[in-house]
């Protein structure tokens, strides 16, 4: 399988009538609501500071196989 394109600008986030509406790159275009907005911000959170620390480390010999 093609890797997919990872964009490398975010996504714009408003609120509308008690819904959180996200577009973003590729015509991303969702509307949740407030509790499953904040959830999916904490997910973003954990899944960007762990990839940001596997950027960091990915170069070092002494870095674990992490497949994550």
């Amino acid at each position: 399988m093609a890797k997919e394109k990872v964009y490398d600008e975010a996504s714009n986030v408003t609120a509308k009538d008690g819904e959180v509406v996200v577009d973003g790159p590729d015509h991303v275009d969702v509307t949740v609501t407030p509790e499953a907005a904040i959830e999916t911000g904490e997910r973003l959170i954990e899944g960007a500071a762990h990839a940001a620390g596997q950027r960091r480390l990915r170069d070092q010999p002494h870095r674990p196989q992490d497949d994550q």
